[in-house]
């Protein structure tokens, strides 16, 4: 006897009209600021209730496809899904899982070699001119705390400016979103907040030697600079996590007052609580 094939879980009504949806803007080729048809037309057209309409429309607008507004000249409007967006929408899925400093660092160092060989040749002085201006906040050292942080994410930034210049735009997300992490990465954030002028200086000195390559249009040695840069970053930063994570067990007793809204949601959730049944 032969096994029967599984049959696909029905979609909700809501799935499959938001699909169409999207293959309609696809087909009709419309871009940011193009309104969709008007709510009446699109319940008649699909024959569906006008609250089918509105959770499918709000599906794409949670999405980022789309935008509303009310009023005479409201409706639906085609939106632009931002960067950020997408970065918030990874971040989601990396919610309960989130990835360590090596981790970040073993992706970039196969990925932004990739990058900057991509855009060797195609940035003009105006694009030289942007990242030699964000390089200026950190060719010195810090005169305080707030000044070396903003040197941390100013060298980050750096490296955006390069990833908009990147023609492939799969790479150009994937080598965005390490970048967006180590900015808001509790640990690096733990790092940033404490004096690293080696972290800085060799950084520097790499990210000048990056440019020269840029400037010559030599894809290979751009390469070869960013592949030394990551190895040398990954190594100090988690040199820097290894002293703070020894300093954290030494001073565990110290460790600063839970928030006045965490104590609120422990007091009205105690616990993760076990399933039964």
């Amino acid at each position: 006897m032969s096994t029967p094939t599984p049959t696909a879980p029905r979609r909700k009504r809501t799935e499959v009209i938001a699909e169409a949806l999207k293959d309609y803007i696809a087909e009709q080729g419309l871009v940011p600021g193009d309104r969709l048809p008007q709510e009446q037309h699109l319940i008649d057209a699909l024959g569906a209730s006008k609250g089918t309409i509105r959770e499918a429309l709000r599906a794409l607008e949670a999405q980022g496809l789309i935008h509303t507004r009310t009023g005479p000249k409201g409706g639906a409007f085609i939106a632009e899904v931002s960067a950020d967006r997408s970065m918030e929408l990874l971040g989601n899925y990396f919610f309960f899982r989130p990835p360590t400093i090596h981790d970040i660092y073993e992706v970039r160092k196969q990925l932004e070699p990739a990058l900057v060989a991509s855009i060797a040749g195609l940035l003009d002085a105006e694009a030289f001119d942007g990242l030699e201006k964000v390089m200026a906040y950190y060719d010195h050292p810090p005169a305080t705390l707030e000044e070396e942080r903003t040197q941390r994410i100013k060298e980050l930034e750096f490296h955006l400016l390069l990833v908009e210049h990147c023609p492939n735009p799969l790479l150009a997300l994937m080598c965005r979103y390490p970048i967006r992490l180590l900015m808001s990465h509790t640990v690096c954030l733990r790092i940033y907040q404490h004096p690293y002028p080696e972290l800085r200086q060799r950084g520097h000195d790499y990210q000048q030697q990056l440019i020269a390559a840029l400037r010559d249009g030599d894809a290979d040695r751009a390469s070869r600079v960013m592949a030394e840069h990551m190895c040398a970053a990954q190594a100090l930063m988690e040199e820097r996590e290894a002293m703070l994570e020894k300093s954290f067990f030494k001073a565990a007793g110290a460790a600063s007052s839970p928030s006045r809204e965490y104590l609120a949601l422990q007091g009205h959730w105690p616990g993760k609580t076990t399933p039964t049944g």
